[in-house]
């Protein structure tokens, strides 16, 4: 997609079927069993069989390749399958090729997964332990010596930025966290189902770097999610009405760096976020005030405030009096913060419950989503509308 023009996707391909594990602390099964319970589960809610599958796309850390979760599913032939970089950020960017492939004709059925013992076994959270040399790692060597040692760290560093810059405290950060565990409290397949917190409770929370607290990170989780994607023709053929792909857009912003991009000319905004905001608002044709429903990462309390803003749906700075007005349906499913971290994919599963119109905390005539992907890394996002 050119950051000057309006691409060709939307409306050509749809998200048709979504399955998911349980989202636990410690699944008990390794990471290819649970990719491939939830494959086959998205199959069967898109009314598909594996035989109707001819391509797969996942993230470069998933453990489970292409060809093997083909063979433990009993997928044929494969005529296309990808990775996509970035941890979280590749999120919606699954999806987007999918849709890519769908629309060229170079696959008929996509099938896009992630599946992890993120609690159980390899901890993002832990940061910097046990990485592999790499260019990203040269990167990190200029903070680590700082003690910038781990996710939350690094995110500390904007956070203060951004409150400092607006004249803000910490506590404003709590009106994300509670929305999110107020829609998890209802929802069963959250791992904080019935467990909703106070702007108190939040305040009340440990530090774990100033001025992030344990209710601003978001949890590590045990699990996986699939989503199948066909051809928006196909798609209307099927038990579900479809999610359609409206626009979908990656974005990396000048001076990237994964996590740790201090060297740019602020720290109060996601410049990545905001090359993809343009480029789903060119496509599409919409403004925030066209969406029903936003399902934004929040891995990090901050984070969610900054995307706010760089989609407009409020100045800079507005964020938490934002948040805080319920003016827009946020995280209805309790985002990774309440539901379950699965990088992003479960927020996109979400997204098509509400164009569905069976999710738990449903919004009324929700047709429009906004989705996307990590922040802080070269990102990606979604807008999905119902059909027609």
């Amino acid at each position: 997609m050119s950051a000057r023009h309006p691409d060709g996707l939307g409306g050509r391909a749809a998200v048709v079927g979504i399955g998911a594990t349980e989202f636990s602390k410690d699944s008990g099964r390794s990471e290819l069993a649970l990719a491939a319970e939830a494959v086959r589960a998205a199959l069967a809610d898109a009314g598909l069989t594996p035989a109707d599958v001819d391509g797969l796309v996942t993230f470069t850390m998933d453990t489970s390749p292409e060809i093997t979760l083909a063979q433990a599913v009993g997928i044929g032939e494969l005529t296309f399958f990808s990775r996509v970089h970035y941890g979280g950020g590749a999120a919606c960017a699954t999806v987007q090729q999918a849709a890519l492939a769908v629309a060229t004709g170079v696959a008929e059925v996509v099938v896009c997964y992630r599946a992890f013992n993120e609690r159980s076994g390899r901890r993002f959270g832990a940061g910097v332990q046990r990485r592999e040399p790499s260019a990203e790692g040269v990167a990190l060597g200029w903070a680590l010596p700082y003690g910038l040692l781990t996710p939350a760290s690094w995110v500390a560093m904007g956070a203060h930025r951004y409150l400092h810059t607006y004249g803000l405290e910490p506590e404003v950060f709590g009106h994300v966290a509670v929305t999110d565990r107020r829609h998890a409290a209802t929802n069963p397949a959250a791992y904080f189902h019935g467990r909703p917190i106070t702007l108190a409770d939040h305040a009340a929370s440990r530090w774990i770097a100033e001025p992030l607290r344990l209710l601003d990170c978001c949890q590590e989780t045990d699990g996986g999610q699939a989503l199948v994607v066909t051809s928006a023709e196909r798609a209307r053929t099927l038990p579900h009405p479809p999610a359609v792909v409206v626009a979908a857009a990656q974005g990396a912003g000048r001076a990237q760096e994964q996590m740790t991009s201090f060297y740019r000319d602020g720290l109060t905004g996601l410049p990545e976020m905001g090359v993809v905001a343009r480029q789903l608002w060119r496509t599409s044709g919409l403004t925030p005030g066209e969406i029903d429903v936003a399902v934004l990462y929040d891995h990090f309390t901050p984070y969610v405030l900054m995307q706010l803003e760089e989609f407009g749906f409020c100045g800079p700075g507005e964020g938490p009096a934002f948040v805080a007005s319920d003016a827009l349906p946020l995280n209805t499913h309790g985002g990774q913060l309440g539901e379950g971290y699965l990088h992003g994919m479960n927020g996109i599963a979400e997204a098509v419950r509400q164009l569905r119109g069976t999710a738990v905390n449903q919004v009324d005539g929700a047709e429009r989503v906004l989705v996307t992907a990590g922040a802080g890394v070269p990102t990606s996002g979604l807008l999905l509308g119902a059909d027609g």
